[in-house]
């Protein structure tokens, strides 16, 4: 399944935190952009949050992945 990792950035501590992941779940690829997929998060994190200060990762989840996705402690920064 095709998902996206997202991550956002702290500026209080000069990093970018894993806050999430997206599962794709569109059937069109057309409508499968970058940019729809930063809108996403913007929803999510709120519309004030600058382009700089989110970013995403496109993977693959393998099966055992799958299912409810919570947000992660803090332990998991790149």
């Amino acid at each position: 399944m095709l998902a996206y990792k997202f991550y956002l950035r702290d500026a209080m501590k000069s990093c970018f935190d894993h806050v999430g992941v997206l599962p794709e779940r569109r059937m069109d690829p057309e409508r499968i952009t970058d940019e729809s997929i930063v809108n996403w998060g913007r929803k999510y994190f709120g519309k004030d949050t600058k382009d700089e200060d989110i970013f995403f990762i496109e993977s693959v989840l393998e099966d055992s992945e799958k299912g409810f996705f919570l947000p992660l402690s803090d332990q998991e920064r790149i």
